[in-house]
């Protein structure tokens, strides 16, 4: 299976710029087809305590959800930002995970990474590290 997540340079630098627009975690849907990123979809962060918390808004993914099974681009996966911290999943992060195989950005100021949730996984025993390919 190929590690690696493929995003095109504009949405990676769409959730970049997001997370820098931002003091709280910010979150959002990977939309596209195996390990190919086609699409973003930002979703407000409904947390309690979103200065250091995510928690999606259930709309967003239901509607990406309902999209997908009538042919649009799959959920593959989610990203969210670690305003104060590092690009790399949290303990927490991995509490919330499902080891479902989805793939995870995790953006902390301009660094960009790409996680899969795993059974097992090498990083507090949920997720895999996967290389990201930023496409023009």
């Amino acid at each position: 299976m190929d590690m690696t997540l493929h995003i095109s340079r504009l949405l990676a630098a769409q959730i970049v710029s997001e997370t820098m627009r931002f003091s709280d975690e910010i979150c959002g849907l990977l939309l596209g087809r195996d390990n190919v990123v086609e699409a973003i979809e930002p979703c407000a962060n409904v947390h309690a305590t979103p200065a250091t918390h995510f928690e999606l808004d259930p709309a967003p993914l239901f509607r990406a959800l309902r999209a997908s099974r009538a042919g649009g681009p799959q959920v593959i996966g989610y990203y969210h930002s670690h305003p104060s911290g590092l690009a790399a999943p949290s303990p927490t992060d991995a509490v919330q995970a499902a080891p479902d195989g989805a793939y995870w950005l995790i953006a902390a100021g301009d660094d960009l990474t790409a996680w899969r949730a795993m059974r097992d996984g090498a990083v507090h025993g949920r997720f895999d590290p996967v290389s990201l390919a930023i496409a023009p």
